[in-house]
């Protein structure tokens, strides 16, 4: 935890830059604004399918960065980058609204993995420096606006997918490097379970 702390508040006060404006977003317009993202996303931001985020219940700030990153390319995607280019600031803004708004559906979960996945949230892995997910993200997976995201109830496809990019580097824009360096110390067999006892966790 000594050596989390730092990047911890490195994050918090980084991304404390994001305009409050984002914060203020309009929900009504961002439902009208989300008709385009339905297909993917859901009528209210749980997904249909399981590796495409729940945005339901997300921090309307995260979800403004997220957007951000993926129109100037901070963050790849070959679906959300050039779905994100047409986006204003105040689009962002009021989905961020919007789906904030909204309330997520846990997923089921896989007892089997969820059993190594609850030890590893809660407690982390001491033998490989892993820290505990819940030091960042919480004891329901509630999060920190706007440094860290809500992990609750998310699909476990979509959870171990992100896990396994920031593992590879293949995603970046995350905050003093915290979650690629985290990833790291994360096996295949552990981002499975962390992203199993993740989709149930409320």
């Amino acid at each position: 935890m000594k050596t989390l702390l730092p990047r911890i508040l490195v994050a918090l006060l980084g991304l404390s830059i994001i305009p409050m404006a984002h914060a203020s977003g309009d929900a009504t317009a961002g439902k009208a604004r989300a008709a385009a993202c339905t297909a993917c996303h859901g009528e209210d931001g749980n997904s249909p399918n399981p590796v495409w985020p729940k945005l339901a219940g997300q921090h309307a700030s995260y979800l403004v960065k997220q957007l951000q990153d993926l129109k100037t390319g901070a963050r790849k995607d070959p679906m959300m980058g050039p779905m994100s280019m047409g986006l204003s600031s105040t689009d962002m803004a009021n989905l961020g609204a919007w789906y904030s708004s909204q309330k997520v559906k846990a997923g089921s979960v896989d007892k089997a993995l969820a059993t190594l996945g609850e030890k590893l949230y809660r407690g982390g892995n001491s033998s490989t420096g892993l820290p505990a997910c819940i030091s960042c993200h919480g004891p329901d997976g509630a999060g920190i606006p706007p440094a860290f995201p809500a992990l609750s109830g998310q699909h476990a496809a979509y959870t171990a997918k992100q896990l396994t990019a920031f593992r590879s580097g293949e995603r970046s824009n995350d905050a003093a490097k915290m979650m690629r360096d985290i990833a790291t110390k994360l096996r295949d067999d552990e981002i499975k379970a962390l992203a199993a006892y993740i989709s149930g966790l409320h």
